[in-house]
């Protein structure tokens, strides 16, 4: 049982975790009922199979949902192990059920009628953010992330590449069933979004930049960085590719009006000084959000 994290019952950190599950479901949910179904998007995944299913038949999007994540998720335990705790189970059925109840409330009408291109923006953005909230609480979506991480283990293909191509192929499901070129293009716009939503959610939204800085006057840029900016940094030694002469790299991270005021230093005190900027996703550690906050989360 080494891939389950399980957290007290009753807990501070269960409460946090169930609560984030309760709430991400119900977001995800809504994307699809308020902006995906009724366009006959096909966003991937177990959904996917399902919107169009309930197109064509008429079955119930969250029910048809659920029985296949339920055997996905057994075949899943079966072959890779006990990856999907009690989390990962509460979550798809959770969805399945917010799903079908809020379509008997809402009916088939779009939030927002005769825009598919709004309602893909924000179906992604829903469901990018209820995903990430079901991932933050250390569960996964099921479905289609199970099938590709079987393929992984029998094809050694990255996990990443195979869920695309799982994927993909659900959309194709959609451009053949409903023969319409806007389906796969809309369906593109979802799958984007809920991607880039769903990092943002994890890793948060970061105004941090990395340094990486060259110069001959490293000790007063050195200086300009702890004692004005009051950041710490760290000096790595290297070698000049043309020259051989050993040089000065400090690795510091500012954030945006440190990175404006450096940049002004650094050009009036040396201005053949080599600078790389990087965005910096996250940042742990002394002077920013600890590793410990992280972790407990």
């Amino acid at each position: 049982m080494a891939f389950l994290q399980k957290e007290r019952i009753f807990s501070r950190k269960w409460f946090m975790a169930y609560g984030m599950i309760l709430l991400g479901t119900f977001i995800l949910a809504s994307g699809f009922v308020y902006f995906i179904t009724p366009y006959r998007i096909v966003p991937g995944g177990v959904y996917g199979i399902s919107i169009v299913l309930h197109h064509m038949i008429g079955t119930p999007v969250g029910l048809v949902a659920l029985l296949f994540d339920i055997p996905l998720t057994l075949i899943g335990i079966r072959i890779l192990g006990p990856r999907f705790g009690i989390k990962t189970v509460v979550g798809f059925v959770l969805t399945a059920l917010f799903v079908d109840v809020l379509t008997l409330i809402r009916g088939e009408a779009p939030l927002v009628e005769g825009d598919a291109l709004l309602s893909s923006i924000f179906g992604g953005l829903l469901a990018g953010l209820g995903l990430g909230l079901i991932f933050k609480a250390k569960a996964t979506s099921g479905g289609s992330d199970i099938v590709a991480m079987i393929l992984g283990k029998f094809t050694r293909l990255p996990l990443g590449y195979l869920m695309i191509t799982v994927d993909s192929a659900i959309v194709l499901v959609g451009l053949v069933a409903f023969q319409d070129w806007k389906i796969p293009l809309y369906s593109l716009i979802v799958i984007f979004i809920t991607g880039r939503v769903i990092d943002v959610v994890l890793q948060g939204i970061s105004y941090d930049k990395t340094l990486f800085i060259i110069s001959d006057k490293s000790p007063e840029i050195r200086d300009k960085i702890i004692h004005d900016l009051n950041r710490g940094g760290t000096f790595l030694q290297g070698t000049g590719m043309f020259s051989g002469k050993e040089k000065n790299i400090i690795y510091t991270v500012v954030n945006r009006r440190e990175l404006t005021m450096l940049k002004d230093f650094i050009h009036q005190t040396d201005p053949r000084a080599f600078m790389t900027v990087i965005n910096a996703n996250e940042i742990l550690g002394e002077g920013f959000r600890s590793l410990n906050d992280k972790i407990t989360d």
